[in-house]
């Protein structure tokens, strides 16, 4: 193989650019005139693409520094060995993207979607007169995400064997199944990231922050993590330390709820691992005392969970659908990616005059899907509701005081009082 040799690029202007944009959008909406965007080898930095649908354009080689993608729809294009360093790709889908040797040094990446996207190590080459490949590269090499800001985002099932990404931020990342053989992490920020099933096989993690993050079934042959912050790490499924008492503890609690207390008995499960149930769904657990307790993961669809006490509680990924929490005490819970659509969280009436509203105040509920749900007078306050889905819940009279709602797909009533509430801060 020769020397390597440099790319030369055609310069797009904003016009050119939009101009075939919309034609591929054309192509999308199946109307006469309609062409594949292909910006291979273009120039397209500092332009302004955000929301628009490229699903599927080629943007092999592409330079695309500091381009405005947010928003934009991007399943199944082609930025194979594109350069992406600070680009804004906030929000965006790359769902199934071909990301091989892109570069994304610094790049915004928050909220996006990059399921079973491919950013493995790539290298463009072409052949010679002669037969024989010659690299081309651009001025920075391959493969890289220094820096990237990916908090958020979605990796399940992604591809980045022998990636390069130290100190990116994957802050809540949802990394389930990912592929991080041999890929260099480190001191990259993994705080709260879920991956459960990843292969991180010979990845270096040296002096990463692995904060609460979840790694229940990853393959960890060969993982570097000298200096990295482990605290509260889920590292596997619980040994059963209550195994023998757990499911008659809670057996005991629905009898007791069921009869009105004239049978059976309340349980107190504070800080208590019930991971192990792996389901509870439609179980009658009426006043469930769990503060602190670990529910990752767990089937509580349909469950009777009326004035139970969470507060503290880890239900991330866990399934709530259905679930009847009424004046139940969430108060800084983790619900990052919780189903919760359909669930009953209004008030809950303790007496002929006492209305007892649901607390969520403080909760970490970043992608939590709560479609549909009854969320009358819940309190919010101070919590982080980013990309959550709150299409068709009913959220009158909810105190949403200090809630970050960046992302969050909302009622159009709500959506409409919180952008007035906006624009009258501004003036």
């Amino acid at each position: 193989m020769s020397a390597v040799r440099r790319i030369s690029f055609s310069k797009l202007s904003q016009k050119d650019a939009s101009a075939a944009i919309a034609r591929h959008e054309m192509l999308f909406a199946g109307r006469i005139g309609g062409a594949r965007a292909v910006f291979a080898f273009c120039d397209l930095s500092g332009l302004d693409l955000s929301g628009r649908n490229l699903s599927d354009a080629d943007f092999t080689g592409a330079l695309l520094e500091e381009t405005n993608l947010a928003g934009a729809r991007l399943d199944s294009a082609s930025f194979f060995g594109a350069d992406l360093r600070r680009a804004n790709l906030a929000g965006a889908t790359l769902r199934r993207s071909d990301m091989r040797g892109a570069s994304l040094r610094g790049a915004n990446l928050i909220g996006a979607d990059l399921y079973e996207a491919d950013l493995r190590e790539g290298t463009i080459a072409e052949k010679d007169r002669f037969g024989n490949l010659r690299v081309m590269q651009h001025d920075v090499g391959p493969s890289e995400l220094p820096d990237a800001l990916m908090s958020s985002a979605n990796l399940e099932r992604a591809k980045l064997s022998g990636a390069l990404a130290v100190r990116a931020d994957f802050t809540d990342a949802i990394m389930r199944s990912c592929k991080l053989t041999r890929a260099n992490l480190r001191q990259a920020k993994l705080t709260g990231a879920n991956l459960e099933n990843a292969d991180l096989s010979g990845c270096v993690l040296a002096g990463a922050d692995l904060t609460g993050a979840i790694l229940v079934g990853a393959q960890m042959n060969s993982t570097v993590l000298d200096g990295a912050n482990m605290t509260g790490t889920l590292l596997k499924h619980p040994e059963a330390a209550l195994s023998n008492s757990l499911p008659d503890v809670l057996n005991a609690h629905s009898r007791w709820a069921e009869t009105d207390g004239r049978e059976g008995a309340p349980a107190d499960l504070t800080g208590a691992d019930l991971r192990e149930m792996k389901s509870l769904a439609h179980r009658q657990l009426t006043a469930l005392i769990a503060p602190n307790a670990m529910l990752y993961g767990l089937d509580l669809s349909g469950a009777s969970l009326q004035g139970s006490n969470l507060a503290g509680a880890d239900l991330r990924s866990a399934r709530l659908a259905g679930a009847d929490l009424r004046g139940a005490n969430l108060s800084g819970t983790k619900l990052n990616n919780a189903d919760l659509h359909d669930a009953r969280m209004g008030p809950l009436l303790i007496s002929d005059q006492r209305l007892l509203p649901a607390r969520l105040d403080g909760a970490q509920a970043r992608y939590a899907d709560f479609r549909g749900a009854d969320l009358r007078r819940v309190k919010f306050n101070g919590s982080d509701l980013s990309y959550t889905n709150m299409l068709g819940a009913d959220l009158r009279d909810c105190e949403l005081g200090g809630a970050v709602l960046g992302g969050a797909k909302l009622p159009p009533m709500i959506a409409e009082a919180m952008a007035t509430l906006a624009a009258s801060d501004l003036g």
